[in-house]
């Protein structure tokens, strides 16, 4: 791992001939003032070494395919995924499980390490994401609303309550006034969208996102309950990071315009 090296010089007081001197020696040595006065850039051209991010299941399209870029932009650096629920991931940080930046779907689960320390910094809210219905194609069962998913013969899945997910449709249920019994509750998003995908079950409640990555073989139904359950996703360098300068660069790439329309075309809200 190659740490970049910020190089600061002492300010001088000189006038007259001594300016004029100072002129000239800045003229020689253009390229160097100019790395000082750029550091910020030089710096992220020395980046190296390997990133981890720890990230909410949610994120893995989106994510993967910034880190790819991250990588063209700074070669020598390698960014590695763990995708997953973002309590069980919170647990891990707080266990301390080596990463660099943790991006969760929930405040709620972000506070997890922010409240153990874990955090280097105030987490900053880079998008946000509502809930859709995920059905078979064709939505053979004409699912049209959350009150439908109340029916008997439906076979149903939901995230568990511990993560963003669950949390969020319980409370998308809870704003509905309806009692839904899943068959089960799923470890993230992903698992609960898979058992549609498999045709182990009917439909899932899941973020928009999911149900977009999954193009043709799911089926989405809005729902207006979602609006009362829209998450926002924050994001941090960890306080253990082993590469705060890449991983502070790979927060930047997030929140830029670029990152910014890779998310916003996966169907993320912005924040």
């Amino acid at each position: 791992m190659t740490r970049s090296v910020r190089r600061t010089r002492p300010m001088l007081k000189v006038t007259g001939a001594g300016a004029a001197a100072l002129l000239a020696l800045s003229a020689c040595s253009s390229s160097d003032s100019d790395s000082g006065r750029t550091s910020d850039s030089s710096a992220s051209d020395k980046l190296s070494g390997e990133v981890t991010v720890f990230a909410a299941a949610s994120l893995k399209e989106s994510f993967t395919t910034l880190g790819k870029e991250f990588e063209k932009e700074h070669p020598g650096t390698k960014v590695t995924f763990s995708f997953g629920g973002s309590d069980a991931l919170a647990a891990s940080i707080t266990g301390g499980a080596p990463a660099d930046v943790f991006a969760s779907a929930s405040p709620k689960t972000m506070k997890i390490v922010t409240d153990a320390g874990g955090a280097a910094g105030t987490p900053a809210t880079f998008v946000r994401n509502q809930l859709q219905i995920a059905t078979l194609p064709g939505n053979p069962d004409k699912i049209a609303s959350l009150k439908d998913l109340t029916k008997s013969d439906l076979k149903v899945v939901l995230c568990d309550r511990t993560v963003p997910c669950g949390a969020a449709a319980e409370k998308a249920i809870e704003a509905g006034k309806l009692k839904l019994t899943p068959v089960s509750y799923e470890e993230d998003v992903k698992s609960a969208l898979n058992k549609v995908v498999l045709k182990e079950a009917d439909a899932a409640v899941v973020y928009k996102t999911d149900v977009k990555a999954a193009g043709d073989k799911v089926e989405g139904v809005e729902f207006p309950e979602s609006a009362d359950a829209v998450n926002d996703y924050p994001i941090t360098v960890l306080k253990e990071s082993q590469n705060s300068d890449a991983a502070k660069a790979f927060i930047a790439l997030v929140q830029s315009a670029e990152g910014q329309k890779v998310l916003s075309e996966a169907g993320f809200l912005q924040p």
